[in-house]
């Protein structure tokens, strides 16, 4: 069973930090292609000052030469998710849960365990950085297949920008998930509520040690329940009262 969360534009650079793993072969084909573009090419690229694009220059050649600073991957990220999840105080079950089904979908790093140590990045699936003449997607989609090709259950708490680096085949066995916000008698639906609440649901799940659908249908969190009449198969559905 893997569990499935983005990564986050914001970080936390006083995260503690760790001495990291060799770069995969894709990581590093990235790199590679990252590093040929200078300064003024960054910045076309990621859309940023010129001055901004001088610190992801120096970022991108601190990872070429080594001596970038890596932290784990789930303290890295600072996001709104992020900071509704727990990440401090975890009992010996809760870290063993987290190190078995957490999982972070990277367009740099790929698919890596939650506490892969990583170093801060820029980079996501929307930008139309070219590797061996393919999209990101594309590039990376093989081995992001791979990586949870022995998994009968997946739970993904992904955007699509996410889901659909995956093949068909792997996307059919995910189970996703809504939060929606009951507000007199209306649903609704926005990017704050559900970032604010799979952060929420993860720390639920991590704390019950949830590894089941039926656990997740038993669950109650900060203020949501789950609602079956509006849920599928493939979609659970938890709405907060407001």
């Amino acid at each position: 069973m893997k569990i499935l969360i983005p990564t986050a534009k914001e970080l936390n650079l006083t995260a503690p930090s760790a001495i990291p793993n060799p770069p995969s072969a894709q990581t590093q084909v990235v790199l590679d292609e990252l590093a040929t573009m200078s300064v003024a090419d960054l910045a076309s690229f990621y859309k940023i000052s010129p001055e901004r694009a001088e610190v992801e220059w120096q970022a991108i050649q601190a990872l070429r030469e080594g001596t970038a600073q890596h932290a784990p991957a789930l303290y890295l990220f600072d996001g709104l998710m992020y900071r509704h999840i727990k990440r401090q105080d975890y009992t010996k079950e809760e870290s063993q849960y987290i190190e078995n089904h957490l999982v972070i979908t990277s367009a740099f790093y790929g698919v890596i365990s939650a506490l892969e140590p990583i170093a801060p990045h820029r980079l996501d699936f929307m930008m139309p950085l070219k590797l061996d003449g393919k999209g990101l997607k594309a590039f990376w989609r093989e081995a992001y297949d791979q990586a949870l090709a022995r998994d009968e259950l997946i739970f993904s708490l992904l955007s699509s920008e996410f889901e659909t680096v995956f093949s068909k085949e792997i996307r059919q066995r995910m189970i996703g998930f809504k939060f929606l916000e009951n507000r007199g008698g209306k649903l609704k639906v926005h990017s704050t509520i559900s970032k604010k609440a799979r952060g929420d649901f993860l720390t639920a799940l991590i704390t019950n040690q949830v590894t089941e659908v039926e656990q997740m249908r038993k669950l109650s969190f900060a203020g949501f329940t789950y609602r079956p009449d509006l849920s599928s198969d493939q979609e659970l559905v938890y709405v907060k009262e407001v």
